[in-house]
């Protein structure tokens, strides 16, 4: 097949570049910055593939490049593209599902120890020279063994969460899901319930649904009213699912315990952002599937799904825009 232009807007290992470069011309533009920009928007003409992620790449985007056959995006989440424009102009969209599943889930599950048990408190403490004495009981976090957890999303990663809470800590798990799905887990350790019995029952609440349409928002000041007294929220999701605003109303009152976040509405967070230093807020970097393993293989397989498409080979994971 004859070489095409491939425009990659992230950062991949020198062996998936040269990879690339192999089959392709390969046009790179990775910061934010004009000069990358430009390069970014003169290269769409002629590009028969895109590799990248974290940019949003709308209908405006798809009518620079009339030549584009396929989207390789270095993630699993979708949001950033408009899924019936790509239908209509029969571009394979293509992710990363599975190889990410392990290491957020990790994460997910260690915001929830962390949290629960005020790590990052403790840490702050230690670190500006206040431990000056033995713990008080002002002071004290709470167990996480035995205690309810609740997974709205029970996708592949809420079920590597789930196997986590169950069966290395003793957790009683709920989850919440579009359509009925196996638990994945031995009888007797996780239950599918309503959302209003989750967030009623559960001590704990991780986010892991996708953001659409009817997704986003829905983590608002009516949902967490209804979480139990002292619950603590995780979300390592996508941030416009929850109602930041809602979500600080409820942990000022005292109602929330703590929450874990990972993402938010705006990324980076706004040095003005009151979840920046939120005694009861634990806010990390969008981490969650970043170890080297992770992003290694998430390169391998974004590589791969853009050389089989234009190969004319089926990819490794193409999302369904219909």
């Amino acid at each position: 097949m004859s070489r095409q232009s491939v425009l990659l807007y992230r950062k991949v290992p020198p062996e998936q570049l040269q990879r690339l470069r192999q089959e392709h011309e390969v046009i790179e533009a990775y910061s934010p910055g004009e000069a990358d920009r430009e390069t970014f928007l003169a290269a769409l003409p002629r590009v028969a593939g895109l590799i990248g992620s974290g940019l949003k790449i709308d209908e405006s985007v798809l009518d620079r490049a009339p030549n584009l056959r396929v989207i390789s995006s270095i993630s699993v989440g979708v949001d950033h593209y408009p899924l019936a424009a790509l239908h209509c102009r029969s571009i394979v969209l293509c992710h990363t599902p599975d190889v990410l599943t392990d290491s957020v889930a990790d994460l997910l599950f260690g915001m929830v120890i962390a949290t629960s048990r005020r790590m990052f408190e403790m840490a702050r403490l230690v670190r500006e020279g206040r431990w000056r004495h033995s713990l008080q009981a002002e002071d004290y976090g709470w167990d996480v063994h035995g205690k309810t957890l609740g997974i709205i999303g029970y996708g592949r990663i809420g079920r590597a969460v789930a196997q986590r809470a169950a069966l290395g800590f003793g957790m009683p798990v709920l989850y919440h899901s579009r359509r009925p799905v196996d638990s994945g887990l031995p009888p007797g350790k996780a239950r599918a319930v309503a959302l209003d019995e989750l967030l009623a029952e559960s001590d704990f609440v991780v986010v892991m649904v996708p953001l659409t349409e009817q997704t986003r928002g829905m983590i608002g000041a009516q949902a967490l009213g209804r979480m139990k007294q002292g619950a603590i929220l995780v979300n390592a999701a996508r941030g416009p699912i929850v109602d930041e605003s809602a979500l600080l109303a409820a942990l000022d009152s005292g109602h929330l315990r703590g929450a874990g976040l990972d993402v938010f509405a705006v990324e980076p967070l706004p040095l003005d952002s009151r979840l920046l230093d939120h005694p009861r807020v634990l806010a990390l970097p969008h981490m969650g599937s970043a170890t080297h393993e992770t992003r290694t293989a998430m390169a391998d397989m974004a590589v791969s799904n853009l050389l089989s498409v234009l190969r004319g080979d089926p990819p490794l994971a193409a999302f369904p825009t219909a």
